[in-house]
């Protein structure tokens, strides 16, 4: 079986509390999935080739697009603030350029938009955004946000197997 390359791409501020929740949930993933993990995000998570590839970065810059254009499909996991009602959030992800007030801030709607002008590439990409509740400096999640992260490892492994075709998958 052929199976497409996938990118499970997380990014936060791990020193950030539950900004840091992807880095919690591609752990979770990774060690789901059998694969052996990083003692802290220093190490990093780099693709090797293997999918889904996971990748985390503490944030979305142009230079990722080339990787992106690699790649069939894309899940990028991040945490919000509380503007979304849901704690799980998934939202197809549109190429679209969209402004920020920060000089350092992509989303990722202008990666895709990014990776499809210059490389001529658009992967199915969706955003898996992570209710996060404090935002301190510290390296653990809060109680509130580290009982997201395996249900989070659930969206994903259910869209990896293709339950979550008719995207965006809702609860």
């Amino acid at each position: 079986m052929n199976i497409p390359p996938i990118l499970i791409v997380g990014y936060g501020n791990p020193d950030r509390q539950d900004d840091g929740v992807a880095w919690h949930i591609l752990v979770a993933l990774s060690e789901h999935l059998g694969r052996s993990t990083p003692d802290n995000w220093d190490e990093g998570l780099c693709p090797t080739g293997e999918s889904p590839d996971l990748l985390f970065v503490l944030q979305l810059t142009p230079e990722l697009s080339e990787m992106f254009a690699g790649f069939k499909r894309i899940c990028f996991v991040d945490a919000h603030t509380g503007a979304v009602p849901e704690e799980l959030h998934v939202s197809e992800i549109q190429p679209q350029y969209q402004k920020s007030p920060f000089t350092h801030h992509m989303t990722a709607a202008t990666c895709i938009a990014l990776t499809q002008s210059i490389y001529a590439s658009q992967p199915e990409a969706i955003l898996l955004s992570v209710r996060g509740y404090e935002f301190g400096f510290s390296h653990n999640l809060s109680p509130r946000t580290f009982g997201l992260v395996q249900q989070a490892v659930h969206k994903i492994m259910d869209w990896l197997e293709g339950v979550g075709d008719n995207l965006p998958l809702q609860e």
